[in-house]
């Protein structure tokens, strides 16, 4: 697959920035505040969504003052592109969900397709409860389940193509120091 830097760089040099990296920084440590005081004695088993809230999981996690498990998985819909697709499990849970409350931190909650799929795993494998965590949620009537919501929000955004702290731009731009949006998108 040939990769056309220049058009990458172009989509950045272009876009709208939605939110400076101060804001997004912000709004970790506010989700961080809401996480210390609701999790804190409940020993849970936190799993960083791949790739989209790996960003997103390294600020916030340093910022939790309580013992936590750590551990990752690995579904998407997307593959590089800029609309999804049927979901694909590239990674599970290896651990036992069993009567534990997990915490999922992910990047986006757009349709929430696969957030609500890596929820029902999590309850059919056992889980006491599960906690969402997004760094981002999307504003728009095209949620996959009506009842799917994130207990923790870090900032709500308007219904466009966003890339930076994790989301990404046809694979690239998921370290841009701030929310942006695809011009035109």
């Amino acid at each position: 697959m040939s990769v056309d830097l220049a058009h990458i760089r172009s989509v950045m040099a272009q876009a709208d920035c939605i939110y400076p990296e101060a804001e997004v920084e912000a709004a970790i440590a506010r989700i961080a505040v809401a996480i210390n005081a609701d999790l804190a004695e409940s020993n849970p088993l936190v799993f960083c969504v791949m790739n989209g809230g790996l960003i997103f999981s390294g600020k916030l996690l340093p910022k939790l003052n309580f013992p936590l498990e750590l551990s990752y998985l690995h579904a998407t819909r997307y593959r590089n592109e800029t609309s999804g697709g049927e979901l694909f499990w590239k990674a599970k849970p290896e651990v036992s969900l069993v009567d534990r409350e997990v915490l999922i931190i992910d990047d986006i909650l757009d349709e929430g397709h696969t957030l609500g799929a890596i929820i029902d795993f999590c309850q059919h494998a056992g889980a006491a409860k599960v906690h969402i965590a997004v760094l981002i949620d999307k504003t728009h009537e095209r949620k996959a389940r009506p009842d799917l919501n994130a207990e923790y929000v870090g900032l709500p955004c308007i219904d466009r193509f966003l890339f930076g702290y994790g989301m990404d731009y046809k694979g690239y731009w998921r370290n841009a120091p701030g929310i942006y949006a695809v011009k035109g998108m």
